[in-house]
């Protein structure tokens, strides 16, 4: 639609035979795509102008499939449905009742919007060939002058066929009224259009709404049934699986080794940086993890936003509350490991690979659940965090700040952390996109949770220039409310062109511009300061005060005591707790922020890229 111009391009189709079909998806907060804008804003515009006249497409033939999500209740297919009735205003005469296709497989009427697509895309199929029907054949050339059979047997063909589609579109037409009550408004508030009806023609519209119903239930009842056989056995077995056939390819392609219905598995590059002695991500200097035995995933690829800055794509599903098929926890985590070993033994007889780290990377040593989705949405969380620790698996659970009583009934946890994108309610909504109505209360109520654990925390902030780098008085403020134990702050990362996204390189913050937005805000929190930097990752680390003993940071784990701790708790039954104070450990001097190594160890040797794509996948 993007280089069409529909002043031109509609009017033409009103004198010819063609059929518009129009495909068009509904973006954030119920506006179109970029693509579409123009189109929309037109169409939007000649509708409710009188100078067009509201018999403008009169003669256009036209079918909507609409593409959206209902789990957005509120916009739910806008766009498909707000071009329908602009066409419809404009008199232009549907072939088929506009369809709508939807991402949300819970709630999909054919189990994705990929099979929603194929049954309609079958309906339209059968009314085409209903409208060819009737086409002229050609003479065979046998007939004497003037007595052409083909001829009289055409007429009386053509003749049926004007009847019938003249019947045909004016049943179309009249199942506006009895299908469409928004149109019915529309028309009202336009004056009127077609909201008289003259007494003698009423007899005939009931019959063609009696008829249009008819050919509807049929059609429903007949065309495309094959397509959905296969999920309507799905129905009757109760709850659909989270990843549909198409998310399935589309994940594998980017990596994922995905598990049962809902999880997955994924090699991080910092696993393979560190395999080569390359260099460990963040949360080694930060906190002491061992990046070549980190194993990230996730228990639930949903998620609640869809962030502007995810390096995920938006090819993950969403969702509000758990609606699909469940796994139990002991398999998922068994895959888990399984594939990630398998992932890890590709890296045997590697050039670079050191052999003693390959032989650790087979035992996984700690879990980041950030892999993609919101695994704190998995109805059996705390059994697949206490399974963790029963393999001496540390873990990093990482939640959007949208489930505050999920958080509060959280089992202890390594490290929990939470991502602050924004300090405001309208920036936040901008940049996270959320699906809940009650985003910002739940937003803060998450960091009230958050305040109530007596386990390590972390505030995780992505800088997105132009975007959520102003109102530091405001971030200072939300960290008051749930008073973190530490602060990651973080540039985005670039990750190349989307269509689910409007960022690009002018967006990513420059590594001096982090340290001076750093700088600004720990001075507005007097209880924190800057206590490590990992200038690789354009990431800086504040901690609260209480971390730093005898002048000495303390942001490292003890993960063995960790571990002890941990599983006295789970003997106990709750009642022996534990604070973040019981397991620290120091944190070495390369890894402060000021440091000449700027958070690189030293240990490894810094490998610079040359003209290579790089993998944006990352914790």
């Amino acid at each position: 639609m993007g280089d069409c111009d529909p002043d031109d391009c509609l009017s033409e189709e009103t004198s010819s035979r063609n059929i518009c079909v129009f495909l068009v998806a509904t973006y954030t907060d119920g506006q179109p795509t970029e693509s579409a804008a123009w189109f929309c804003k037109w169409l939007e515009e000649a509708a409710n102008d009188f100078r067009f006249g509201n018999m403008y497409l009169r003669g256009l033939r036209y079918a909507v499939f609409g593409l959206g999500n209902s789990v957005y209740v509120d916009h739910y297919n806008t766009v498909g449905r707000n071009i329908d009735r602009w066409l419809w205003m404009l008199s232009a005469r549907r072939i088929m009742t506009r369809a709508e296709g939807d991402c949300n497989v819970a709630q999909s009427k054919h189990g994705s919007i990929e099979a929603d697509f194929e049954a309609w895309k079958a309906k339209f199929l059968s009314r085409l060939q209903m409208l060819c029907r009737g086409e002229k054949k050609p003479c065979s050339g046998k007939c004497k002058k003037g007595k052409c059979k083909s001829l009289g047997k055409q007429s009386k063909e053509s003749s049926e066929r004007e009847q019938s589609a003249s019947g045909y579109e004016n049943t179309e037409a009249d199942e506006l009224f009895e299908t469409s009550s928004e149109e019915e408004a529309d028309a009202e508030e336009a004056g009127g259009t077609n909201s008289v009806v003259d007494v003698e023609d009423l007899g005939n519209i009931m019959s063609q709404m009696k008829k249009a119903k008819r050919e509807r239930e049929l059609e429903e009842g007949d065309v495309g049934m094959s397509l959905t056989q296969e999920n309507a056995g799905r129905k009757e077995e109760g709850e659909r699986e989270m990843v549909t056939p198409a998310l399935r390819e589309a994940l594998t392609k980017q990596g994922y080794k995905l598990i049962g219905s809902h999880s997955g598995v994924k090699l991080c590059r910092w696993t393979k940086s560190m395999l080569r002695g390359r260099g460990g991500c963040y949360k080694h200097t930060f906190y002491g993890i061992e990046s070549h035995r980190c194993m990230e995933a996730t228990p639930s690829l949903a998620c609640a936003n869809k962030c502007v800055f995810c390096w995920r794509h938006h090819t993950n599903p969403v969702g509000t509350e758990w609606r699909w098929k469940m796994d139990q926890p002991e398999m998922i985590l068994q895959e888990a490991i399984a594939n990630h070993q398998n992932m890890i033994k590709q890296f045997k007889g590697v050039s670079g690979v050191k052999a003693a780290r390959f032989e650790e990377a087979m035992t996984a040593k700690h879990c980041a659940l950030s892999l993609v989705g919101e695994p704190i949405m998995y109805p059996e969380i705390n059994r697949f965090v206490k399974l963790l620790h029963q393999h001496s698996i540390s873990s990093f659970l990482v939640t959007n700040a949208q489930f505050p009583d999920e958080i509060r009934n959280l089992e202890p946890v390594t490290q929990l952390y939470v991502s602050v994108d924004a300090s405001t309610k309208e920036s936040l909504k901008r940049i996270d996109r959320p699906l809940f109505k009650d985003f910002w209360q739940r937003f803060l109520d998450s960091l009230k949770a958050l305040s109530e654990k007596q386990q390590r925390t972390v505030y995780r902030l992505t800088l997105v220039k132009a975007w959520n780098v102003d109102d530091l008085k405001a971030y200072a403020d939300l960290i008051s409310l749930g008073k973190p134990d530490f602060i990651e702050v973080k540039g985005m990362t670039y990750c190349g062109e989307s269509s689910a996204s409007s960022l690009t390189m002018a967006n990513i913050p420059w590594h001096e511009e982090v340290v001076l937005f750093v700088q600004e805000l720990a001075d507005l929190i007097p209880d924190y300061e800057i206590a490590c930097e990992h200038e690789h990752s354009n990431c800086l680390l504040i901690a609260h005060k209480k971390f730093k003993i005898n002048g000495e940071w303390c942001t490292w784990i003890n993960y063995e005591r960790f571990q002890e701790l941990v599983q006295e708790h789970e003997r106990s039954g709750g009642s022996k707790t534990f604070t973040a104070a019981d397991y620290t450990a120091r944190t070495p001097r390369w890894a402060l922020f000021g440091s000449r190594e700027r958070g690189f160890d030293p240990l490894d040797v810094r490998y610079q890229r040359k003209n290579k794509a790089r993998d944006v996948s990352g914790c």
